[in-house]
């Protein structure tokens, strides 16, 4: 989007301005753009991109992008000579992490929504035209850019109108939006459809592997098929309404399915960024409206000799003939040769790399991620091996996403990290197991794991009954309460109800042997089934119903206490007085 890279705007002001005024409000739910419902390759009847209610804001808010297309002629291309540059083979590398990471988001889209069938190299194009692959891969170990990659303020000026939907926390301005990350994502279209595509806990638009799995997603949203050209065109329709951006998107698509390689991060130059978008390294001026472009020079063709300088006049201290340009002589070495690559040995072990048994609630994540290190027979981590992780156990437990299966490709260190594990609505054991691929005899590690019972980490008494009682009588009502995890109702949560001595509380006290008590259901006699201790459940809307609370002859104060799975705790103070 507001990311620059080479010297070409492939949109200008006049159909950003056009845009603009659809730009006024978000949708609420983030949702990709309809498009029409024509084919895409009907561009010349498609209406205008961004008239006003016709469509919501893309996934960028229109802004304006730099690049340059890919060199791709070929038999059957009539592209005009000033809009494919000279470029070298350069232009098919694609920096390690990021290439990763479009990888990556492809493996989980496909096992969490296998018909929409993404390819990464639709990925890696709109990357390489929204930021040049993360300014070139200049991101930490984790993936994340070391400054945030920002487009323009959407002010309305030259771009689309969005006020301010994040209070500034992803974008800085708390006047207005600005798309934010590799993948350029306006703040409340983020919010919608932000993943976690690294594992970390976090959605963060500036990590690649976050950016990459949201864009994969927002891409296969409305059931597309990206295997059908009109799903296609109007899934990069929904980034960018723009009919430009779609046809230079497809371009670097192509280009990237005849073949690309991977290139260290942070070896291709960095793009530059626009003035005022927040970037640090200076960027071509927009061209405006009607201004042709610079062609760039055919190779090969010399440029035409000009005539030469009319000779001086003697006396003025100048030489009387011209001066021949001095000429370079051909290089004699000649140039290094790259070796072949070697391939390296394969891996023939996994390590597990947790640090105990997985483990979680019901219904939450897990906080440790599956963990394995693929390493070679010399016992060295194998780099770029795969493994597959699985989970097995009937606790419906799932990795994020919804899927079951996945398959990670190790770096250099040897380490696969699954994604994040989400607990089941049934607690029992599971296993994860995971399976080198590839490898000449089966290699498989199994990772144990449990899912508890739910917990809750508020509770709140419901009720308004009196806590005062004349001994040998019954308390006036039943006791209610209400336990929530996280704002919602927390069903299933196990509860410990004790009645406790005092009006204080000691170290080490145990449940009162005097004072109110409860029955036991049972045909013994009464006696036989008073209780001070009980384990309730809350029902399916976190409702917990104590039972009725009789008292003994015994008079004073005493506490009841009810503390639930999760440490959410009430005391309740308790009066027995004289009987009446």
């Amino acid at each position: 989007m507001a990311a620059l890279f080479g010297r070409r705007m492939r949109r200008g002001a006049a159909s950003t301005a056009v845009a603009a005024a659809a730009m006024a409000a978000l949708s609420a739910s983030g949702a990709p753009s309809a498009v029409s419902e024509q084919p895409a390759a009907a561009a010349a009847d498609r209406p205008s991109a961004g008239a006003p209610g016709q469509e919501d804001p893309s996934i960028t808010g229109d802004s304006p992008y730099y690049t340059e297309l890919p060199e791709l002629k070929g038999p059957g291309r009539n592209d005009p000579p000033d809009e494919t540059p000279t470029t070298g083979s350069a232009e098919s590398g694609i920096p390690a992490t990021v290439l990763d990471a479009y990888r990556k988001a492809e493996a989980s889209l496909a096992a969490s929504n296998p018909r929409c069938r993404v390819p990464w190299e639709l990925l890696a194009a709109i990357g390489k035209v929204e930021s040049g692959h993360a300014r070139g891969g200049r991101l930490d170990t984790n993936g994340t850019t070391p400054s945030p990659i920002l487009g323009p303020v959407l002010n309305g000026v030259g771009f689309a109108d969005i006020s301010d939907t994040d209070g500034g926390a992803y974008d800085g301005d708390t006047l207005h939006d600005r798309a934010v990350g590799p993948m350029q994502f306006i703040p409340q279209t983020w919010e919608s459809w932000g993943r976690d595509g690294n594992g970390d806990g976090r959605r963060d638009p500036n990590n690649i592997y976050d950016a990459a799995l949201a864009a994969g997603s927002y891409l296969c949203a409305h059931d597309r098929d990206l295997t059908v050209e009109r799903d296609l065109h109007q899934a990069i329709l929904g980034y960018n309404r723009s009919q430009e951006y779609l046809r230079t998107v497809l371009r670097w698509y192509d280009h990237y399915r005849k073949g690309a390689h991977e290139v260290p991060d942070g070896s291709q130059p960095a793009p530059g960024a626009p003035a005022g978008t927040g970037g640090t390294t200076p960027s071509p001026a927009p061209v405006s409206p009607g201004t042709p472009s610079p062609s760039p020079t055919k190779p090969g063709k010399p440029a035409k000799p000009g005539k030469p300088a009319k000779p001086a006049e003697p006396g003025d201290g100048s030489p009387s003939k011209p001066t021949p340009p001095p000429t370079t002589p051909p290089p004699t070495t000649p140039p290094p040769t790259t070796p072949p690559p070697t391939t390296p040995a394969p891996a023939t072990r996994l390590v597990d790399l947790g640090d105990g048994a997985l483990s979680a609630p019901v219904g939450e994540r897990f906080a440790d991620r599956p963990a394995v290190r693929a390493e070679r027979a010399d016992k060295k981590p194998a780099a770029r091996a795969k493994v597959r992780f699985t989970v097995a156990g009937e606790t419906g437990t799932t990795f994020e996403g919804g899927a079951t299966t996945v398959t990670v490709t190790t770096k250099a260190d040897g380490v696969a990290k699954a994604p994040a594990l989400l607990a089941g609505g049934k607690p029992g054991a599971l296993t994860v197991k995971a399976t080198l691929l590839g490898a000449t005899e089966p290699v498989t590690l199994g990772l144990r794991g449990e899912v508890t019972a739910p917990r809750a980490d508020k509770l709140v008494r419901t009720d308004e009954t009196g806590l005062t009682c004349g001994a040998g009588d019954t308390f006036e009502g039943r006791i209610a309460l209400a336990a929530t995890r996280d704002g919602e109702a927390a069903p299933g949560v196990a509860a410990t109800v004790t009645v406790l001595a005092g009006a204080e509380p000691a170290d080490g006290e145990k449940a009162a042997d005097k004072g109110p008590y409860f029955l036991t259901p049972g045909d013994e006699p009464a006696e036989d089934r008073r209780t001070r201790e009980l384990t309730l459940t809350t029902d399916a809307k976190g409702n917990l119903l104590l039972p009725e609370l009789h008292t003994d002859d015994t008079t004073g104060t005493f506490r009841l206490r009810v503390e639930t799975a999760g440490g959410a705790v009430v005391v309740l103070e308790l009066e027995v007085t004289e009987a009446a």
